[in-house]
């Protein structure tokens, strides 16, 4: 049986950590301040903010919501995040996707200082991270790196293979993987022989977004599997994009759906902003 990787517990001390390093800023009178941009109001995005807005309660990080109306025009989006790149007392900007689609949502990225990109979508991060420099690595991969190295689990020589090539998750996690010197294969859409591929994986990534996509005869024996799927099926019920019960006895290690990787993201958010609040 897997060992059941606890993104629960593992948020929960990276953002005990912040908050030490946060009450440190404070004690020498510099206050993280995140600001979070939101246009219109898509219901699953309301959810996330207000998850972001408690964690940097709990962890001591001012907060502040900038509410956009859906109809926004860009040049006014783009005028905020200057106004906010240019403001001393805020540390992190973060918009909040998906936009209505009359804005452009790679200018609006771009536009906010690479130095507050806290979500790590500028191409000046991703091109650091591409180069193995420091920069800010989008949250969710940055959670999952977290988790192998929580759990002890070696990447340098092994063959890790990524399910989705999002911009998001599956194009950083691969690089991130790389840089950790794991031999990395990206599978997609378009791949041939998927199952075949995903079987040769000692970390076999699915962030993808389909439900139960990965499913048992596609993995090794003794495979660390790292859920990132968030989907809902019929019922409702939330599922990821592994098929845990069927997986879980092959695996040495695996991620639940939910309690996983979910918790990470918005705890690495939380370390980006004091890492913002730090380099500033």
């Amino acid at each position: 049986m897997a060992v059941i990787i606890n993104g629960k517990e593992l948020a929960q001390k990276v953002r005990l950590e912040q908050k030490e390093k946060v009450e440190k800023l404070k004690s020498r009178g510099i206050n993280p301040k995140l600001a979070v941009i939101m246009v219109g109001n898509d219901k699953a995005s309301e959810v996330y903010v207000r998850n972001k807005s408690k964690a940097c309660d709990e962890v001591g990080i001012a907060f502040e919501e900038f509410l956009m109306p859906e109809d926004i025009t860009e040049e006014k989006l783009l005028s905020l995040i200057e106004e906010l790149n240019n403001r001393k007392d805020v540390h992190g900007i973060l918009l909040q996707s998906p936009i209505p689609k009359h804005l452009d949502i790679r200018k609006a990225f771009n536009t906010i200082d690479y130095r507050k990109d806290v979500d790590g979508f500028h191409p000046i991060n991703v091109g650091k991270l591409c180069i193995g420099e420091k920069s800010f690595v989008s949250c969710t991969p940055a959670g999952v790196m977290r988790m192998l190295e929580e759990y002890k689990i070696e990447v340098q020589g092994k063959r890790a293979v990524v399910i989705g090539r999002s911009n998001i998750v599956g194009k950083p996690l691969s690089q991130l993987l790389q840089n950790a010197n794991a031999t990395v294969t990206v599978c997609h859409s378009k791949t041939q022989d998927i199952e075949k591929i995903a079987k040769e994986a000692d970390i076999l990534v699915a962030a993808l977004g389909k439900a139960k996509f990965v499913t048992a005869n596609m993995v090794k024996q003794g495979a660390v599997v790292i859920d990132v799927g968030i989907n809902r099926n019929e019922e409702g019920k939330l599922v990821g994009d592994v098929d845990f019960e069927n997986v879980e006895p092959i695996a040495s290690y695996i991620t639940p759906v939910p309690g996983g990787v979910g918790p990470m993201t918005v705890a690495m958010l939380m370390a980006n902003v004091v890492k913002a609040t730090e380099n500033l």
